[in-house]
This record gives structure tokens, sequence and C-alpha cells, in this order.
């Protein structure tokens, strides 16, 4: 991981992502000359223990990043596009986790294992996108497929409730908890429907395609990251009432005919993915197994029965440790 004795600003710190990343920084071992932790006024007078010491809590202000190395960004959208640029301006790497830059053509789209090359060619100051969660972990898997030919992809995905926040996360628990003690359940805020016991097919708002914002990140960031622009690809995400841990079921399509055991020799071969697959026992990834932990999984390799060439498989990880916090520290442990 990082080794060299790091100046790290990070905004949002009171957040899962934040939270999440410096606990990552705590597993890690990582030594830090200064930690700037940065969030909104009300957590004014708070601090974030590190390295035995106390860093207060900062807000955003004119030339707060002077002096740091790395500034890793996870809060929204507007915040990103305001002050990411001047995390730049300062001399610091801007590593966001927003969807500000995901898709502009001046900057990185990356994750590590799959294009960390690119990081080298342009070693300098600048803001270097995050990917969506659930695209981190697709990419991962579908990186070793492309030797065979990778054509057509489909995607549908289960998406933990983590993945819209603490709030989100609070939702899903405070409606258990109104149940077990024979409570009515309150109306829901953070998702359209009620989220316990339920699927809601829906995350970010509808095109006038009929995709939710959350399907276009998928398809578009897949084929930047993959570099395959040609690559045909559909998403389909529903919201499920799980604690934490994205999974998806994929479907590819290549243009050779491969084998399972070439398939899962690709798989084994890939950095960041493991597998478990052993079916008839009932091994393969599991959201429950899979969060608070750091690969991405794939499992239930098998080859689809109508569909030429096409393989089908089921892809977790945890979607705020790979799918934000973590890749954003391996992005800064390629940079330094």
């Amino acid at each position: 991981m990082i080794r060299k004795n790091l100046r790290i600003g990070l905004v949002g710190a009171t957040g899962m992502v934040g939270e999440t990343f410096i606990q990552l920084l705590n597993e890690e071992k990582v030594s830090v000359q200064e930690l700037r932790p940065f969030a909104s006024e009300k957590s004014l007078g708070q601090s974030i223990t590190y390295e035995n010491k106390q860093w207060p809590i900062q807000i955003l202000k004119p030339d707060c990043f002077k002096g740091l190395d790395l500034v890793f960004f996870s809060s929204g959208d507007p915040i990103s596009k305001e002050w990411a640029p001047e995390a730049e301006k300062s001399g610091a790497y801007a590593i966001d986790n927003s969807a500000a830059f995901r898709m502009s053509d001046n900057h990185l789209l990356v994750t590590p294992e799959v294009n960390g090359h690119l990081l080298a060619e342009n070693p300098q100051p600048q803001v270097i996108a995050n990917p969506n969660c659930s695209t981190i972990q697709l990419v991962v898997a579908l990186n070793p497929l492309k030797k065979f030919g990778l054509k057509k992809v489909h995607v549908a995905t289960y998406q933990a409730v983590s993945g819209g926040g603490k709030e989100a996360q609070n939702e899903l628990t405070s409606q258990m908890k109104n149940l077990s003690e024979n409570k009515k359940i309150q109306a829901p805020q953070d998702f359209p429907h009620q989220i316990l016991f339920n699927c809601i097919p829906e995350i970010g708002g509808f095109d006038e395609q009929g995709f939710c914002s959350e399907e276009m990140k998928i398809i578009n960031e897949t084929k930047k990251i993959l570099q395959l622009p040609k690559l045909q690809i559909s998403a389909f995400t529903v919201r499920v009432p799980v604690l934490n841990g994205h999974s998806e079921a994929v479907w590819a399509e290549f243009e050779k005919d491969v084998t399972r055991e070439d398939v899962l020799a690709a798989f084994r071969e890939q950095e960041g993915l493991k597998v478990i697959d052993n079916p008839k026992n009932h091994a393969y990834p599991h959201v429950v197994e899979a969060s608070g932990k750091n690969p991405v999984y794939v499992g239930r390799v098998h080859k689809d029965l109508n569909l030429p060439n096409t393989w089908i498989f089921w892809v977790v990880a945890d979607n705020i440790r790979k799918g934000a916090a973590l890749n954003g520290l391996q992005i800064a442990a390629k940079l330094f």
C-alpha cells in the first residue's frame, strides 16, 4: 500500500465512505504527516482520531488544500465539481468518488487492477475519478475475459441500502425495529417505497428511454474502463433490503468458444478477484461473507443453454470498501 508519509485531505470525513477510508488507513497502517478532515459546519468542533492523534474537522474554504499531497472526495457531485479542481490547483492529487468527472475526456476513470497503468502516463497533480460502486466490481470480473473477445454483457444488480449512505441504511434498520416492536412501519424517506421485505427497481432518476442513472453509469463507465467503446452492454439495477454488499448476475458473450475451465482460469489470474465456485456444496459468493472484505468475489460460473458462447456468473463485493474507499486508496498507492 502507500509507503510515503503523506499529507492527506478527506472531504466527507464523517460519511460512511469517509469513515471506511479512515478504517482502511488503520488496517493498512498508513503513516501520515497530516490528516485534514473536511465536513459540514455541523461537524465543527469534532475531530477524527488517527495514529493516536486528534485531527480537527475543518470546513471547505479558499486555500484549504494548501500543502496537501492527496485529497479524497466523497461528498457528492456539486462539492466535487467546485472543490476537486481547487485541490489540483493547490498541487494535490484529487481522487473523486462522485460522478462529476467520470465520463470527462480530460479525466482518468480508474479501477487499479484493470487500468491502473494509465496513472503512470501523466504523473502530476490532477483530478482522478473513482468509478461507481457497481461498475468497479463488474469490471474487475470482466477484465480477464477480454482475451476471449468480449462482445456483449448483460448485468442485473442487487444493491444494498448502504449505497444510499447512512440515512438509507438507517431507514432499513428502523423499519426492521418497528416491525419487531409491532409498531407501524414509517413512511419511506430515502426510497420511493418501503425497502423492508421489498425490491425496488429504481436507483437514481429515470431518463426518457426508461433507464435509471445507475444503469447508465454502469453502461458508460464499463466501456471507458475496459477501453472497449463498442462493447454491447445493458444493465438493470435493483435496490434490495440488504445492509451492505452489492451482488450482480452477469451474462457475458465471447467471440471465442471457451470451456468452463478456461473461464475459471482467467478469473483466478485476475488481481483483486477471488473465485468461490462449488455450487453443489452451496459454495458461491454472498454478501454476508463479502461485507467487510476487500476482494471482488465471483462464482456460479456456467454456460448459457441457448445463447452461443455466453457464460453466466455471479459477482459480489463490499460496495463501501472496494466499491468506494478501498478503490480510492488503491489509486493513491499507485500514485505514491
